[in-house]
């Protein structure tokens, strides 16, 4: 799908408010470190389902102020990566959503209720994916861990500070930098080191056990200490490294550490995925700093000095660059010989739809993503794609049973209702229309505003019993979410 892809940011970059937001909770605790080994049974005042109130609450907040990409190739290959990571990682107590940010920034992160988030930058300085998957499963260890919530009890322990006054600043933090610093620095929760995200132990043991992670996924143990070196290397001398480096310190010890622990593994070849390099060609030309011209430049350098992991990804990287510089019938011949070598491939098959459309051949589009679905019916890429060019076929009624299947797969993302929305607008359906945009709103913490477009589809449902009931239902369950996020703060 063409670019309907990320929120603009509005207040601040978030990767800078979750690193304020994670360190409140540990500001004293590298004076206070003495925590347990013991993963969850650690945890005694803030429970999981705390947890997944607060992930749920916090992740609404970052999707009303950050750069969230809704592109549905990425986001399914992250989730597909993050996922056989977590397969195969232990204490697994909750779901996992892996995001995407667009940012430049090497970093990744991890908060309440299983939630990961990787900045497109990672993908743009990792070399292969087991580095990238190696970053992940440290981020996933926090989060089985439940480091989040075993620092916090330590922090409360250490200081005047409640639970309640610590997680409101942290979330007015998120959603108001200025008024959360200045609350956090009332709950005493800023020290010397607030910078640092988690206390030196819960790095070696995020490091230690991610490790173990990475290798029973079947990734190569080398990938951690390879990132780590890279990082180190590029910027020992800098003035201002990268966010990733101020929340995760990163001494010789701990390179060390990871070469001596993949050390202990059998030796094995490890060949690279093609598709971590497509994922990184296609962030390198749609969501990176790369001028069109410049993307363009980098990939026919690659194809022309054979200087490139997989020569497809180079070819994909390029084809994309035309795109954008609406150069489409070169595009097309590209992916059209990429989709001879693998008819299946979702990059293929996303960008291709993007070229149909593009000329406005919706029929041709339709019959070559529904032959695709019935290969792979559960894809989102796939449904998500037909869906839109259902919609841009002025035959949105198509559109709305993919929507809702895509929406029960996946309820955090907004691109399905937006879609939905775009949808009964054209099908002159008023009532669902403001019914489905409420649900946009609602996911970014907007409760006001959602309860407002109910207000407008229960005007519209006249006569309409059922959906009225359905929508004073939502109307209640939005002032509820909107008092206890009131309360949060």
């Amino acid at each position: 799908m063409r670019n309907l892809s990320f929120v603009n940011i509005s207040k601040t970059i978030v990767a800078s408010a979750l690193a304020v937001m994670f360190s409140a909770f540990i500001a004293s605790s590298h004076a206070n470190n003495d925590l347990p080994d013991l993963g969850t049974a650690a945890v005694n005042t803030f429970s999981l389902e705390k947890e997944t109130i607060y992930g749920d609450a916090y992740m609404r907040v970052i999707r009303s102020s950050a750069p969230v990409l809704n592109d549905p190739v990425l986001n399914q290959y992250l989730s597909e990566l993050g996922n056989r990571l977590v397969a195969h990682a232990t204490g697994v107590k909750t779901p996992f959503y892996f995001f995407l940010l667009r940012n430049d920034e090497i970093n990744a992160f991890a908060f309440f209720g299983g939630h990961v988030g990787v900045h497109t930058g990672l993908f743009l300085n990792a070399d292969t994916e087991s580095e990238l998957a190696s970053v992940l499963a440290h981020e996933i260890t926090h989060v089985t861990q439940r480091h989040l919530a075993r620092s916090l009890e330590a922090q409360q322990k250490s200081s005047t500070a409640t639970i309640a006054g610590l997680l409101g600043a942290i979330l007015l933090t998120i959603a108001a930098p200025q008024a959360g610093m200045a609350a956090l620095a009332t709950t005493q929760a800023l020290a010397t080191q607030s910078k640092i995200n988690y206390t030196r132990l819960h790095e070696k043991e995020a490091d230690r056990i991610g490790m173990q992670t990475l290798v029973e996924a079947g990734f190569d143990p080398n990938g951690a200490s390879n990132f780590f070196a890279e990082l180190a290397t590029r910027y020992r001398f800098t003035t201002k490294p990268p966010q990733m480096l101020l929340t995760h310190p990163l001494p010789e010890s701990r390179i060390t550490d990871a070469r001596n622990r993949a050390a202990q593994y059998p030796n094995r070849y490890i060949p690279d995925n093609l598709n971590y390099q497509l994922a990184k060609a296609r962030i390198q030309v749609r969501f990176s700093s790369y001028s069109d011209s410049a993307a363009l430049y980098l990939f026919e350098e690659q194809l022309k000095k054979n200087n490139y992991t997989f020569k497809q990804a180079a070819l994909y990287g390029k084809a994309l660059a035309l795109f954008r510089l609406k150069r489409f019938t070169e595009a097309e011949v590209i992916i059209d010989d990429l989709l001879k070598q693998d008819s299946n491939n979702l990059f293929y098959i996303d960008t291709k739809t993007d070229l149909l459309a593009e000329r406005k051949a919706f029929d041709e589009a339709i019959v070559f993503l529904e032959t695709q679905r019935k290969i792979k019916p559960a894809s989102q890429v796939i449904n998500a794609n037909l869906a839109h060019i259902y919609v841009e076929a002025d035959k949105p009624k198509q559109a709305i049973p993919l929507l809702e299947e895509l929406i029960f797969l996946d309820k955090q993302n907004t691109l399905p209702y937006q879609m939905m929305t775009d949808a009964y607008r054209k099908m002159g359906n008023k009532a669902l229309e403001h019914y489905a945009n409420a649900e946009v709103m609602a996911l970014s913490a907007n409760y006001k505003d959602a309860i407002d477009q109910l207000n407008y589809a229960y005007r519209y449902s006249e006569g309409q019993q059922l959906q009225i009931a359905r929508i004073e239902a939502r109307i209640r369950q939005f002032r509820e979410a909107d008092r206890n996020l009131e309360a949060l703060k």
